[in-house]
């Protein structure tokens, strides 16, 4: 069964730290194209980051320098750690597995996650 399961969401302060884990089963993160997408209320769904093969190729402009994917390829998981979170940043995160593009756009995925709330209190 092919899975994506987020996880690590929670209630945090600005400018805390938060790891997001992606648990993936099903296919091979290593050969795979994902990405991180998030969605706040009333706001169309945008991408995070960009993944070909595993590896991160770009990010949002309003996550540049405070967001970080990776992966462990023992677990096949993958990770966003955020950094310096901002309310703004309050939105449910997808992982999901999209087409190898070069971009970020949600009508490329082609499974994703349930998602995880991430909420940022100031």
């Amino acid at each position: 069964q092919l899975r994506l399961v987020e996880s690590g969401g929670g209630s945090v302060q600005a400018l805390g730290p938060l790891r997001l884990s992606c648990a993936v089963s099903g296919f091979t993160l290593t050969f795979a194209c994902m990405g991180w997408f998030r969605q706040a209320p009333g706001k169309e769904r945008e991408g995070v980051v960009n993944i070909r093969s595993g590896t991160p190729q770009g990010y949002a402009d309003s996550v540049k320098g405070r967001f970080s994917a990776s992966r462990d390829n023992a677990k096949n998981t993958l990770y966003l750690q955020i950094n310096s979170l901002k309310p703004e940043d309050t939105a449910t995160y997808y992982c999901a597995r999209k087409r190898c593009t070069s971009g970020l756009s949600a009508a490329d995925v082609t499974d994703w996650g349930q998602g995880t709330q991430v909420t940022v209190s100031s």
